[in-house]
């Protein structure tokens, strides 16, 4: 568990610095210049985001159980997935339809992702890890909405249509082979 939660720390320390610290953040990036602190930005979040992976899947098979997931939380699961991999597309393509109805549509596929696992993982290893996400999630749109962020203004009809096509094939990647190889877990077994 503690390669899990250095993981965890590692990754949301440098998440947090728009929303805890931000005038420590732009300190830096005009000290160190914009290139090296994305250079830092994306070092830590790997590091945080590969610690994260191997403590998860370290962590869960000895993980104290702390409720038994109902039946259908893994159709559950499977179902909010396809959402949550639109919607992280839309957030990551020029604004269309989608992303201007949503406002901030990765922090909301966040949010599924991390509801959806909590629900169908009844484990502290899970617990710890989409309990914080969560949490993120909610701290980032609140911070954003509290920092006026602008709304985007929908400019690509064809960014909805990427993004939906992108996200199923994504999701189909991860079901059907990827979140088995990360994580050890076959989600349609």
């Amino acid at each position: 568990m503690l390669y899990l939660i250095a993981g965890l720390v590692i990754f949301f320390a440098i998440h947090l610095t728009t929303m805890i610290a931000p005038q420590w953040r732009e300190a830096r990036i005009a000290s160190m210049g914009e290139n090296r602190w994305k250079g830092l930005y994306s070092l830590s979040s790997i590091v945080g985001f590969v610690l994260i992976i191997w403590g998860y899947s370290q962590a869960r098979p000895d993980a104290r159980e702390l409720f038994i997931p109902p039946d259908w939380a893994p159709h559950l699961v499977l179902l909010l997935m396809v959402f949550a991999f639109i919607l992280m597309m839309a957030g990551n393509l020029p604004a269309g339809r989608i992303k201007q109805a949503v406002k901030h549509p990765f922090i909301l596929s966040i949010k599924i992702w991390a509801f959806a696992h909590l629900v169908s993982n009844g484990d502290l290893a899970s617990a710890i890890l989409f309990g914080s996400f969560l949490v993120y999630a909610v701290w980032n749109r609140i911070s954003l909405k509290r920092r006026g962020a602008e709304d985007p203004v929908a400019v690509s009809k064809t960014s909805d249509i990427i993004a939906v096509v992108s996200g199923l094939v994504i999701w189909a990647a991860v079901v059907f082979w990827l979140h088995d190889l990360a994580i050890g877990v076959n989600p349609i077994a």
